[in-house]
């Protein structure tokens, strides 16, 4: 981490685009949609309920993120993984209480996940993600969050039930996509606004197939742990790479302000 980027956590509030980053993302809202399939399937909550619950815990979190005034690690990826629950159970709420159906709550979704972005570039003038200094950005930015993730449930149960492409051939579409996101990342001039929403939106569902993996049982080539043990298992491994780039973010700020008050 140079100079640059201790500037950039000085004032900034969400973090850098790294690999880190990436992995982080797809471990908390893989640990979403396993928590929320865990309160509204296997606690038999239900989708309203649960959704109802989700989104008071996401207020709080994002309460939290509004208050305070510099990136910490623990209070953003809280509030991911609250959209990322609240998202799994909204998405199932539409598709299967409301019985929309997976391609016609996918497209509601879009609509509504364009319409945001359309308002907050009218707004803000810039769709940055990277670059967020107002209360205003950083409000449109999380309720993008929230319909991303939730747009990211729905398009994974249309690949892997509705498309018949199934788990294995969804999997291999969305990893091609995504192959293919980074590569226009580094060869292209595509916005690259453009690119980090289809990358997060597809980050989603690509998250999902790992869950799968923890959750089915193993007639169904499974590891069997169930939602409950899967949730604990993603838990843990969100636990440690939040802890990780906490001690790696306090290290690299106190190697700055050290420089800093060397040269003067």
């Amino acid at each position: 981490m140079d100079k640059l980027s201790n500037e950039h956590y000085a004032w900034n509030k969400i973090p850098q685009l790294t690999l880190l980053f990436w992995i982080t993302k797809i471990t908390a809202t893989t640990l979403g949609e396993t928590g929320g399939d865990l309160l509204a399937q296997t606690m038999n909550v239900g989708y309203a309920t649960s959704t109802l619950i989700f989104f008071s815990f996401f207020l709080v979190a994002l309460t939290a993120q509004l208050i305070v005034k510099r990136y910490v690690p623990p209070i953003y990826w809280a509030v991911i993984v609250a959209t990322s629950t609240a998202g799994t159970t909204m998405s199932d709420y539409m598709d299967r209480t409301l019985e929309l159906g997976y391609a016609l709550g996918s497209l509601i979704l879009i609509s509504i996940l364009i319409v945001i972005l359309v308002i907050w570039k009218l707004s803000e003038k810039t769709l940055s993600v990277t670059d967020i200094r107002t209360r205003r950005g950083e409000i449109f930015y999380w309720v993008a969050i929230l319909f991303s993730n939730t747009l990211g449930t729905a398009l994974g149960d249309f690949l892997a039930d509705d498309s018949g492409l199934g788990f294995g051939g969804s999997a291999l579409l969305i990893s091609s996509v995504l192959l293919l996101i980074v590569l226009a990342y580094y060869f292209t001039r595509i916005s690259r606004v453009l690119l980090f929403w289809i990358a997060f939106v597809l980050t989603r569902p690509f998250g999902a197939t790992f869950g799968d993996l923890l959750t089915k049982p193993h007639d169904k080539g499974g590891l069997g742990y169930g939602t409950i043990g899967a949730t604990l298992i993603l838990f843990g491994l969100l636990v440690f790479f939040v802890i990780y780039e906490t001690v790696q973010l306090r290290m690299h700020l106190h190697s700055g302000a050290q420089t800093k008050l060397v040269k003067q």
